[in-house]
This record gives C-alpha cells, sequence and structure tokens, in this order.
C-alpha cells in the first residue's frame, strides 16, 4: 500500500481534474482535499506489470513507476536518480500507475488481476 500512495502522489500534479474540494468540518477545521475517483489496485508478477507499462506508454497513457531500487533509496532526488540510471526495458518495475480513460487503461491493464 505504500507503494501506491507514492504512485498516486504525484497524479493530481498532472491531472488536476482528480483531486476534489478541500473538506472542512462541523467546527470549520480545514482538511486537503482527496482524489475524487476511486483508486484501483491490481496485482501481477513482474511481467506482467512490464507488458502493462508498454501496453500503458503505446496508447499514450498518463504512467508513474516504482522500482525495487526506491526500497534503497531516501529522498525524491535519489529515487529520481535510480531509475534515471536504468533504462526503461531493465527496470525492476514493483508497482506501476496507469491513468487515462476506462476502457485504455483496462486493456493496458490486461493479465494483471484486482489485489484482495
Amino acid at each position: 500500500m505504500n507503494v501506491t500512495a507514492f504512485l498516486v502522489g504525484g497524479l493530481g500534479t498532472v491531472a488536476p481534474e482528480v483531486i476534489g474540494e478541500p473538506y472542512e468540518d462541523a467546527d470549520s477545521t480545514p482538511y486537503l482535499p482527496m482524489i475524487r475517483q476511486p483508486v484501483l489496485v491490481f496485482e501481477g508478477a513482474k511481467e506482467t506489470l512490464t507488458a502493462a507499462r508498454t501496453r500503458a506508454l503505446s496508447r499514450s497513457l498518463t504512467t508513474a513507476v516504482f522500482t525495487s531500487d526506491l526500497f534503497g533509496t531516501g529522498n525524491d532526488r535519489d529515487n529520481r536518480a535510480a531509475v534515471r540510471a536504468v533504462g526503461r526495458d531493465a527496470l525492476d518495475l514493483v508497482g506501476l500507475l496507469v491513468y487515462g480513460p476506462r476502457n485504455a487503461v483496462d486493456k493496458a491493464l490486461k493479465g494483471a488481476r484486482m489485489h484482495p
């Protein structure tokens, strides 16, 4: 779930329409806005993730990656350097975000199954 949180974190910066309005309770305490739509979490083997990423990129869908190398870094700068150091086809994917029209995302995620 931690990987999911990291992956979803950047989505609002490129697709601001997914972010709702700020919240406020009855005592006027302000709270941050949240994503307006459900986040579906799927699972699959590394081969499934790699194939999904390839299909998503071929359909020009918005993607984010989380690689095994990122478990060993401690900050955003080192995270970006770790991804930049590896070619697209050699990335050791452990998480993938795919965003776009539902039918295109469904096709990109073919072979993955909903996480229980």
